[in-house]
């Protein structure tokens, strides 16, 4: 009897420990991906075009105004380092 307590403790420990562990993993994961973009200053972001490459034309560019790689607002008008042509 005591023996089947200590085992029903045991898995419930086990237990809460891989579901703190998982969250913490969760947790950290969505921390990293939003601090993965790049700053405005960082992509050299310009509210202009360079030549006729535009972020309008790049792959990364997400309608209406944002960047997959770059945070905050830019416009479909403007241009950074991080430029990728689409295909």
């Amino acid at each position: 009897m005591v023996k089947e307590c200590m085992d029903e403790s045991r898995r419930k420990v086990m237990g809460a420990v891989v579901k703190g562990v998982s969250a913490g993993l969760l947790l950290q994961i969505s921390q990293g991906q939003a601090s993965d973009k790049m700053t405005l200053q960082q992509a050299q972001y310009q509210g202009t075009p360079k030549d006729i490459y535009s972020c309008e034309l790049c792959s990364l560019f997400e309608p209406p105004n944002s960047c997959k790689v770059v945070e905050g607002e830019v416009s479909k008008d403007g241009w950074c380092k991080a430029f990728a042509m689409a295909d």
